[in-house]
């Protein structure tokens, strides 16, 4: 997705207050309407700029839209980061200046590099577009890259939902994205140590989280969760304690999203979809998308204007 300005998560009154607890933060996403439906972006905040390399954490929708509408992002570039997008409901057509062009429905990831540079669009397939009340709703999240591969070449990999390992234990289900979790490892190919997983709990139902990454947040898609004496709701993303193993209780029939990893190599300068952990790179994107110069997508004749 495109958000041309860069609103900050907000930390709820309180919760800048840490304690010994297993939770760190809780932050409440700012919420963008993007013309018939929501985004909410918990991650850059004010108090967190990432979670391992994870510095844009977006929920799209969920949404419902009208026979003939849907979502059209025109094409636009990145620099320095990774986009992994995941859907819950619905279907997005991928287009990229590398020539893909495939959609993507629940389930499925796409990792998107775009290293020195790629430009996509994002739009609902035609199919869907002929049914009256599609829905949308998924997951963009993206990921820094780390220094010695923010000028890699770009590339993009679809990993079918059959790809990704599912672990099941009393009243939890886990669908796992990247990284490694309870021993099982994800077939996403990431460039720093990464751990993002799908989790469905019943009410009552509790895991336990480990300490085998550096840094770790949770995202209360629905339903909510205690932690310790401290109860979360939907909407919300808990920032863990570093080095504290963590209880999850649902107190109700809860669908979340585990994320983290190792500490980034170094803090990074954000600029629209532009991530960089030097501030010279993005002035070049900016003049390479101002006149032109980064590649094209097939098929696609618009293209999002730099912000003024």
């Amino acid at each position: 997705m495109s958000w041309s300005d860069c609103p900050e998560a907000k930390t709820r009154a309180g919760d800048e207050q840490q304690t010994k607890s297993a939770v760190e933060l809780v932050l409440t996403p700012q919420t963008k309407d993007l013309g018939g439906f929501e985004v909410r972006r918990a991650l850059p905040s004010s108090k967190r700029q990432m979670v391992g390399p994870f510095i844009f954490f977006d929920e799209m929708g969920p949404a419902e839209f009208e026979r003939g509408k849907g979502i059209d992002v025109r094409p636009h570039p990145h620099i320095g980061l990774a986009t992994i997008t995941y859907l819950f409901d619905g279907a997005i057509m991928h287009r990229d200046s590398l020539g893909t062009e495939l959609a993507i429905e629940p389930g499925d990831v796409n990792w998107m590099k775009a290293g020195r540079g790629i430009v996509h669009s994002e739009r609902t397939p035609e199919a869907n577009r002929g049914e009256d009340g599609h829905p949308l709703h998924g997951i963009q999240a993206w990921l820094a890259l780390p220094k010695d591969q923010e000028q890699a070449e770009p590339a993009f990999v679809h990993y079918p939902e059959s790809e990704l390992p599912e672990i099941d234990t009393d009243g939890v289900s886990i669908r796992l994205i990247a990284g490694s979790l309870f021993g099982q490892e994800s077939p996403v190919k990431v460039d720093w140590p990464t751990l993002y997983a799908e989790i469905h709990m019943l009410n009552e139902a509790s895991i336990s989280v480990d300490v085998d990454y550096d840094e770790r947040a949770l995202y209360i898609v629905s339903g909510e969760v205690n932690i310790g004496d401290q109860t979360v709701q939907a909407g919300s993303m808990v920032i863990f304690t570093a080095g504290a193993v963590v209880n999850i209780q649902a107190g109700k029939t809860s669908h979340l999203m585990l994320l983290g990893g190792k500490t980034m190599d170094g803090p990074r300068h954000i600029w629209w979809n532009f991530v960089a952990s030097d501030m010279e790179l993005i002035e070049q994107a900016k003049d390479d998308w101002q006149h032109e110069r980064f590649d094209a997508v097939p098929g696609e004749t618009e293209r999002i204007p730099l912000p003024e």
